[in-house]
């Protein structure tokens, strides 16, 4: 079985995709389910589907389609840290409160476990379910509550100087939300989400829909 690292990214992306669909099947009291109701419902190919499987060494051997559970397991090996890792939100604003909340008791080997701000009027409470902690106790925090992964939340401007404090106080893994392309070694893993351009994509295939 291969491990996460030498899997594209884009199949690591697929897969998360695929769990999570798993689980609303497993909520529906369905255990099996074949590649092509798989991939309708995520708008992909069931080759998409069964070469992605295939890259993880999974092939069903039931006439009935892959086990659900089976699969979740399968897919959860590959994806998950076996012991789990420790996520912590830079900049506890109202885009990172939003994940905050959505991310609490989403996955069970992703923890969020921190917050970081410097806000006075934020620091030290509970927001959206996490302590925020003064951000000028970045490296001690980081290093006393083992976080491995950062969420970038922050204003544009600080976005560069912040992912080089981060990398410093030893996170491994960024997921960038800023407007800002960020730079980081080569043994730090970085994803850049772009809101705008995900919105002006939708909105491209909004207008060629209408043609």
């Amino acid at each position: 079985m291969k491990p996460m690292a030498s899997l594209p990214g884009k199949t690591v992306e697929r897969l998360s995709e695929y769990r999570r669909t798993l689980l609303a099947c497993l909520a529906e009291n369905r255990n099996f389910i074949f590649s092509h109701d798989l991939a309708a419902r995520l708008h992909i190919t069931a080759v998409q589907v069964r070469r992605d499987l295939m890259l993880i060494g999974y092939t069903s051997v039931h006439r009935k389609g892959y086990d659900v559970k089976e699969l979740i397991e399968t897919i959860s090996r590959i994806v998950d840290s076996e012991e789990g890792m420790n996520v912590a939100i830079i900049g506890i604003g109202n885009l990172g409160r939003a994940l905050a909340a959505y991310f609490k008791g989403k996955r069970s080997k992703l923890n969020l476990v921190a917050s970081f701000d410097t806000d006075p009027q934020k620091i030290n409470k509970v927001i959206s379910g996490v302590k925020c902690y003064p951000y000028d106790e970045l490296e001690k925090i980081v290093s006393e509550l083992k976080i491995e992964i950062a969420i970038l939340t922050v204003p544009a401007d600080f976005a560069k100087e912040i992912a080089e404090e981060v990398v410093r106080a030893g996170i491994k893994g960024i997921l960038n939300f800023t407007t800002v392309p960020l730079n980081v070694p080569a043994d730090v893993y970085l994803e850049e989400y772009d809101m705008i351009t995900s919105i002006e994509k939708v909105a491209y295939f909004v207008k060629e829909n209408k043609l």
